[in-house]
């Protein structure tokens, strides 16, 4: 009577040994029979997807700061408190390493790590849409794959800044990632050095993942889309009150949105209110004096809700400055502000400037 051994190759062959014969029956490995096996997975394969659909309907969304730790990186407990102070305040999504978030100064790991981080704590409570854009199409596309990988519920792509293109190279730059997923377009030409023409708009308008446009060009581009039909975001905060509520914008992607989330709710939801965006007004001139985030970082250290640490280039404001920012403060009302320390001054020895982190 013979005998036999039952073994299995490491390729997925099984086979029968017997003292006359060797048989084979193969069994073909997972990733031979599912296409993109090795790929991330795209959106349509998230179990909570979201459409375009959910995103045009938000009308508060904060561009949220990223906060550092004195070694330089990212201080996780200081930017959940952030986020949760959002939500608890009416906030509807948050862009996640935008210009006021810092994504410029990230490496791509950070980056992915930090959406996916901010989707696995608050994507249940906050669309939570990454800023994955980049100059280089071949850097956009891989970074919009990891970040519907990890979850992230839209994509913000700004057009190829720097060594610039043509609006054909534009448009197939943008066609390159709106099938991904849901995606907010970003024009704001004094950044980029390039403005994004409503023809493009329009052309990228033909896909179903075209969420809208975050616009800064002014509201009479944000009124000729609105009249067709698209959906804007202001992407000026000295000019999202009247953008809502003269031409037809969907709402605000907001950097005061960090400092006074409740009043720029009432702004987005509240109906017209001239006395309130007057009120604000201090405010949002006193962030954008010098380019953004170079005062929301200094007025979130001075409200004691992140450590004062810099990334350079960044560095923060005079003495003189932050001294007006104590006096808003008090004209607006602490209360008006998150965090719940009173606010400080701050002496230059307090903060702390990296360069290498």
């Amino acid at each position: 009577m013979s005998s036999s051994v039952i073994g299995r190759c490491h390729f997925g062959v099984e086979f029968a040994e017997t003292k006359s014969r060797r048989t084979a029956v193969w069994r073909s490995p997972r990733a031979a029979v599912i296409p993109s096996f090795h790929l991330p997975m795209r959106s349509y394969e998230v179990k909570n997807r979201t459409f375009a659909e959910d995103i045009k309907a938000l009308r508060l969304i904060t561009a949220i700061k990223t906060p550092y730790l004195p070694d330089g990186r990212f201080d996780l407990e200081a930017y959940d408190a952030l986020v949760n102070l959002q939500i608890e305040n009416g906030t509807e999504g948050v862009i996640v390493g935008g210009t006021t978030g810092e994504g410029q100064l990230m490496s791509w790991d950070e980056h992915i790590m930090l959406i996916g981080h901010t989707v696995n704590c608050f994507g249940g409570s906050i669309k939570v849409i990454g800023n994955t854009g980049s100059n280089s199409t071949r850097e956009a596309i891989h970074a919009t794959e990891q970040g519907f990988a990890v979850g992230m519920h839209a994509a913000l792509h700004i057009n190829p800044y720097y060594g610039k293109t043509s609006i054909e190279g534009m448009i197939s730059h943008f066609e390159s990632v709106l099938p991904m997923g849901p995606t907010i377009i970003y024009n704001v030409p004094s950044r980029t050095g390039q403005d994004i023409p409503p023809r493009v708009i329009q052309t990228l308008a033909e896909s179903p993942n075209l969420a809208g446009v975050k616009e800064c060009v002014g509201n009479d581009r944000v009124k000729q889309y609105t009249s067709n039909g698209l959906v804007v975001w202001s992407g000026n905060d000295d000019e999202c009150h009247d953008s809502r509520w003269d031409h037809g914008a969907a709402g605000v992607i907001s950097v005061t949105s960090n400092l006074v989330p409740g009043l720029m709710r009432e702004l987005m939801f509240g109906g017209k209110n001239p006395s309130l965006n007057s009120k604000v007004m201090p405010l949002v001139e006193w962030l954008f004096h010098e380019p953004n985030p170079i005062a929301l970082n200094t007025a979130l250290a001075q409200l004691g809700v992140v450590r004062p640490v810099f990334r350079l280039p960044y560095v923060p404001l005079t003495r003189v400055k932050r001294e007006v920012f104590v006096k808003i403060v008090k004209e607006i009302g602490r209360e008006n502000f998150i965090g719940e320390r009173d606010v400080q001054v701050l002496d230059d020895d307090d903060f702390v400037l990296l360069g290498r982190y």
